[in-house]
């Protein structure tokens, strides 16, 4: 299967990986396989790749994508439970991790899930479609309130008040129930002369997508247990796509980077503190003038990379 989206940032997370011809990788946001081909292209038979995902749809996909490899595993999870993914398989330490946070390529593409406010469909925007909360449930049953809040602290709206305002107002009549349905409320509720930066409905869209599918909450933790499941010299690569995931990503790493809270007249630590590695791009990689050009997707991404101390 072919998709409109490229990978992101492709050639920047294959040289940040620094991909071992033998070693153990792991994709936690397998999507349609874009990165994880790339990455198998660079190991040899005797290296493997573990491909998470918690979409069965793009699992499929990817499968598909990657019958010509033989040394991948397939695990339907969330990378959330990346360290216990590994126990499972019984592999202690890995070489490298690529985590390709926010909405996959393949959800793009399949229109009919409800993730992209440009295309028509049923309010859905679930990345694991066997879980129960669905955008559809979001719009309609949260408060006015919680819906603005959301709004606000997800996708940092200025108008989060008065588009869930209007969402309330609208729902009195009937369910709101079509992505069509919701972006015209929201074009509604912002100023014309507002509306020039991006679709104006791109910052609510990201905002529910985050609470459907619980992407912030446990991503601090996740990056922390990925760290841990490194192998001496072993990367880290996140590629996140707006402020929110950006920071957490960086603070996570520089909790992991640790500080040496002794006087600075002590000839040698005594406070205990254990670094797990080191941050190996101070500020974040992102895509080039052509790959924007070419991949409007690319325009917000940024990666950045840890590296795992060798103790």
């Amino acid at each position: 299967m072919e998709f409109k989206h490229k990978p992101v940032l492709l050639n920047e997370c294959i040289e940040g990986l620094n991909i071992k011809k033998d070693g153990i990788y792991v994709d936690g946001t397998l999507g349609g396989a874009g990165h994880s081909k790339e990455i198998l292209n660079h190991l040899s038979n005797t290296g493997l790749l573990i491909g998470i995902d918690q979409d069965l749809e793009a699992l499929d996909a990817a499968k598909k994508n990657l019958s010509s490899f033989n040394n991948v595993v397939y695990i339907h999870d969330n990378h959330d439970n990346i360290d216990k993914i590994l126990q499972k398989l019984e592999i202690q330490k890995v070489d490298g991790i690529l985590l390709d946070l926010g909405v996959s390529s393949y959800q793009l593409d399949e229109k009919s899930r409800g993730f992209s406010y440009m295309e028509d469909a049923k309010l859905d925007m679930r990345m694991d479609r066997t879980k129960k909360l669905t955008a559809e449930e979001v719009v309609n049953s949260y408060t006015e309130e919680e819906l603005a809040k959301i709004f606000f602290e997800y996708g940092e709206e200025k108008y989060s008040k008065n588009i869930a305002k209007n969402i309330c107002m609208a729902r009195k009549n009937k369910n709101i129930t079509t992505t069509k349905e919701l972006v015209k409320i929201i074009e509604e509720s912002i100023p014309q002369s507002k509306q020039n930066n991006g679709h104006p409905a791109k910052r609510t869209f990201q905002a529910i997508r985050i609470e459907v599918n619980d992407e912030l909450k446990p991503l601090h933790d996740t990056i922390l247990k990925s760290i841990n499941c490194l192998k001496p010299e072993g990367r880290l690569a996140v590629i996140t796509f707006h402020s929110l995931e950006d920071r957490i990503v960086k603070n996570a790493y520089i909790e992991a980077v640790g500080k040496c809270t002794c006087p600075p007249d002590i000839p040698y630590c005594v406070c205990g503190n254990i670094s797990l590695g080191k941050i190996v791009n101070k500020k974040p990689i992102v895509a080039n003038e052509e790959e924007q050009k070419s991949n409007s997707r690319s325009r917000s991404a940024k990666l950045r990379i840890f590296e795992r101390n060798n103790k």
